[in-house]
């Protein structure tokens, strides 16, 4: 049965001064990360290629965060300074691994803004405090409890959010993004988009929500059905974290930086423009894992569903091609349809904006269904890895209730985005 309807109040339309995704003093923000098994910090693990296996979605709640005060937080969860000739953004909410809350899209938003007209700013540049990453997503144990109580801030978070990522995709200036460390959902968000994005050895970049019974946002289907071939679709099925190399492959990234560079890198950049910059410190990366498995995925995720994927990955007699199927097999039914509806559609969509808005409907349409409320639990808040999807299976979910996650909002209710001055694809 359907469960949603365009008169669902959730995505009503959400105030800057109304609620915020922003958590309390005792709600600690928690970020999805990807956890090794030996539970090695990003810049103690292999790079890509290495355990793949071992990967699994967690959450983080650190005791140092679960100490942070609120209303400290609020001021300086992100940083901003102006270096020569370079507006840097920093986030800097290290021990959360730098996860968005709503006041900092909001702040990132008016800076950008003010830089895009200042004379003396002449490129911006982002980056994550701390030794992890740039950015592990957004706070989803705040969405796990606002649609748990039906309210509506997760929506207002959202709108913002989608907003600052259509900013940053035709931003008028260079904007460089050190997606160094941990770079997932949200964080791919800020800085994917970006003109300039820099990986090194140790960048995870993923989109993981299928993970959670959620679909890949922030703009992901748009830069997944970009990729070459359907090397987006394993990533957004599988939620796959990608080293450098095969960030670069997908179209994620442009350059490879090492990472004891990137000082030098950064205080260049004060300097000079980034294109004079970047020839001194970009090298060649490691190798990775993608490019010698394209012949597979190609064939196997160009299936029409997502049962047929399956089907042709177990026939293959890869081994990588029967984890990945292992992988798709154990998340949400509901969100692995979702996701390969979404994609396909975002392809033919066009501009960034217009998949903004086609994922701002499915992500407020999520709020309502079962598993993305379980899908949390189970990861993040009883930790137990064991959700319970309903339904259970591919076979159970329908095409009809696969429609329900694009239904309209209202027309009061859609994300609106001002269009474009041209096609923003990179492909």
């Amino acid at each position: 049965m359907c469960w949603c309807s365009s008169s669902s109040t959730w995505c009503q339309p959400m105030s800057r001064s109304g609620p915020s995704m922003n958590p309390s003093s005792d709600t600690p923000a928690i970020s999805t990360i990807f956890r090794m098994a030996d539970h090695a910090t990003p810049r103690e693990r292999p790079a890509a290629g290495t355990a793949r296996a071992a990967v699994i979605l967690a959450g983080v709640k650190t005791e140092d965060a679960q100490t942070e005060d609120a209303q400290t937080e609020d001021a300086n969860t992100v940083l901003f300074h102006t270096d020569g000739r370079t507006g840097v953004v920093t986030l800097n909410r290290p021990r959360a691994l730098n996860a968005l809350i709503h006041p900092m899209v909001i702040r990132i938003d008016e800076a950008l803004a003010a830089w895009a007209d200042d004379p003396a700013v002449h490129q911006v540049l982002i980056r994550g405090a701390g030794e992890r990453g740039l950015c592990a997503g957004g706070d989803i144990r705040a969405i796990h409890d606002d649609a748990k109580a039906g309210n509506t801030a997760s929506a207002g978070f959202w709108r913002d959010e989608y907003r600052l990522n259509a900013r940053i995709a035709r931003y008028p200036k260079p904007y460089v993004a050190l997606m160094d460390g941990i770079t997932m959902g949200g964080g791919v968000g800020v800085s994917a988009h970006g003109s300039v994005r820099i990986v090194t050895e140790r960048s995870r970049v993923a989109m993981p929500e299928t993970g959670i019974g959620f679909v890949p946002d922030v703009g992901g289907t748009y830069l997944l059905g970009r990729a070459p071939g359907e090397l987006g679709t394993h990533l957004a099925l599988t939620g796959t974290a990608v080293g450098a190399a095969d960030a670069l492959l997908c179209g994620l990234a442009d350059h490879f930086v090492p990472a004891d560079r990137l000082p030098e890198l950064t205080a260049a950049l004060a300097g000079a423009p980034a294109h004079e910059v970047l020839p001194r410190y970009a090298a060649a990366p490691g190798p990775g894992e993608l490019a010698d498995r394209r012949g597979w995925i190609d064939r196997c995720y160009a299936a029409a569903t997502v049962e047929e994927i399956v089907e042709r990955l177990l026939g293959q007699g890869e081994p990588a091609a029967k984890e990945a199927a292992g992988t798709i097999l154990a998340k949400s039914p509901t969100a692995l349809k979702v996701t390969l509806a979404a994609l396909r559609r975002a392809a033919g969509l066009g501009p960034l904006e217009r998949v903004l808005a086609q994922e701002f409907r499915v992500s407020c349409n999520a709020l309502g269904a079962p598993d993305l409320v379980e899908g949390i639990r189970a990861q993040v808040v009883d930790k137990d890895r064991s959700p319970r999807w309903s339904p259970a299976t591919l076979a159970e979910v329908t095409g009809a209730d696969v429609e329900c996650f694009f239904a309209p909002l209202g027309e009061d209710r859609e994300l609106r985005l001002p269009p474009p001055p041209e096609d923003l694809s990179r492909g």
